[in-house]
C-alpha cells in the first residue's frame, strides 16, 4: 500500500503574474489531498473519490473532455506516459481535507498526490520541478485551463514555515521565513460567481497576450508582460485601449510589489507588507476585475480589526478566499470576529482556515 500527500496553497501576494513570466510568493498550507492504493491488475487505473469511481485504460486514455476530476486523471496519465514512465495498473483512492473551489489549488493538489502514487507504483522518482511542469501541461492541454506554473511548483517545492518567492520565467525561487509572530488566516467567502468566473481566467490571459502584440511594435524586446517598465506603459498608453492597460497596470505593479514584499517580510516591516497587499488587492479589483462585492467585504472588515497588517484576495478571483496576515497573538480572536461580521453583513457563514506553511507534496512516511 502506498499513500502520497499534496497540499493546497494561498498566494500571499503576486496573483495573475505567473501566465506572464512574472513574480509570485505562495506558501504551501496544511489542508490537503490524500491518494492511496495499490498496483492494482492488467493495464487499467481505477480512481475512487468516495463519490464517485472511473476506470481508464493505460492504452488508451485518450477521451472527450467531461468536466470534472477525471480530466485531470487522464491529462496526470497522458503526461507521465509522455514523459516515458513505465506506468502500471492500479486501484486507487482520493480523500482529502482541502476545500475544493475555494481558490486554494485544489486541482494542482489533486495531480500531484495522483502523480506521487502512480510514480510510486511505477517504481520511478522524478525531479520535482520537472514535474510541476508536466502537471501543468496536464491542466492546460486536459482540464482547458491556460494556467501558470505557481501552483504546481508551489504545491511540491513548499518548505515549512516559509513562503516561496518564484520567479516565472525561470524557476529560480527562494524560501522567505513567515516570522513566528505572524499568522496567515484564510476566509472563504462561500461564494462562487460562476458565471462571471466561467472562461474568465483564459480570457484575462489573452487579454495579456494581445497586449504583448501590441507593444512588440514598439518595444520588441517585449516577450511577456514581465518585460515591461512602467515607464514604457506609460509611453505605450496610445498602443492599448481599455481595458488592456489596466490589465498591463495591475501586471506591471504587481510584479514590483512580490519583490517589495519580500523584501519586508525578510526586515518585519509589516506595515508596509500590510500596504503592499491592500494595493494588491485594489489593483485586482479595479484593474484586473477579479474581486467580487463578498471578496471586498471580507478585506474591508479585516482592515477594521486592530491586529491586522495585511489582507487581501487570493486565487483566481470571482469568489473564494481572502488572505490575512495577523499578530498570531491575535489570530483566534481574527477568526471569531470576522466570522461574525461578515455573517452580519452579508447572511453567509465564511469558513476560517489556518494558513501556517508546511511542506510540500510526499510519499505519506517519506
Amino acid at each position: 500500500m502506498i499513500e502520497a500527500r499534496a497540499p493546497g496553497r494561498v498566494n500571499v501576494i503576486g496573483e495573475h503574474t505567473d501566465y506572464n513570466g512574472g513574480f509570485v510568493m505562495p506558501c504551501a498550507i496544511g489542508y490537503e489531498t490524500r491518494v492511496s492504493g495499490r498496483e492494482g491488475p492488467g493495464r487499467t487505473v481505477v480512481v475512487s473519490t468516495g463519490r464517485d469511481e472511473a476506470a481508464f485504460a493505460l492504452d488508451d486514455v485518450s477521451a472527450a473532455r467531461t468536466g470534472d476530476w477525471r480530466d485531470y486523471v487522464r491529462g496526470v496519465l497522458s503526461e507521465l506516459a509522455a514523459a516515458g514512465v513505465a506506468l502500471r495498473g492500479a486501484e486507487l483512492r482520493v480523500s482529502g481535507t482541502l476545500p475544493i473551489g475555494a481558490g486554494l489549488s485544489s486541482s494542482a493538489s489533486f495531480e500531484a498526490a495522483l502523480a506521487l502514487a502512480l510514480l510510486a507504483i511505477a517504481e520511478t522518482a522524478m525531479e520535482k520541478t520537472r514535474l510541476a511542469l508536466l502537471l501543468q501541461r496536464a491542466e492546460i492541454a486536459y482540464a482547458g485551463t491556460r494556467c501558470g506554473i505557481m501552483d504546481q511548483f508551489a504545491v511540491l517545492h513548499a518548505r515549512g514555515g516559509c513562503a516561496l518567492l518564484l520567479d516565472t520565467r525561470d524557476l529560480t525561487f527562494e524560501d522567505v521565513a513567515i516570522p513566528a509572530s505572524l499568522a496567515i488566516v484564510i476566509c472563504n467567502s462561500m461564494v462562487r460567481h460562476d458565471l462571471a468566473a466561467a472562461g474568465a481566467y483564459n480570457e484575462r490571459r489573452e487579454e495579456c497576450e494581445a497586449s504583448v502584440v501590441r507593444l512588440r511594435t514598439r518595444y520588441p524586446e517585449v516577450r511577456e508582460l514581465r518585460d515591461l517598465s512602467v515607464e514604457q506603459l506609460l509611453e505605450a498608453r496610445d498602443l492599448l485601449p481599455s481595458p488592456l492597460y489596466e490589465r498591463c497596470r495591475h501586471v506591471v505593479g504587481e510584479n514590483a510589489r512580490v519583490i517589495d514584499a519580500a523584501a519586508a517580510l525578510r526586515a518585519q516591516d509589516f506595515p508596509r507588507l500590510g500596504a503592499l497587499m491592500a494595493a494588491s488587492h485594489e489593483s485586482l479589483r479595479d484593474d484586473y476585475a477579479v474581486s467580487c462585492a463578498e471578496l471586498d467585504a471580507l478585506v474591508r472588515l479585516a482592515g477594521e480589526f486592530p491586529g491586522t497588517y495585511g489582507t487581501r484576495m487570493t486565487g483566481g478571483g470571482f469568489g473564494g478566499c481572502t488572505v490575512n496576515i495577523v499578530e498570531r497573538r491575535d489570530a483566534q480572536a481574527f477568526s471569531t470576529y470576522i466570522a461574525a461580521a461578515y455573517r452580519r453583513e452579508t447572511g453567509i457563514e465564511p469558513e476560517i482556515y489556518d494558513g501556517t506553511p508546511v511542506r510540500g507534496a510526499s510519499l505519506v512516511g517519506g
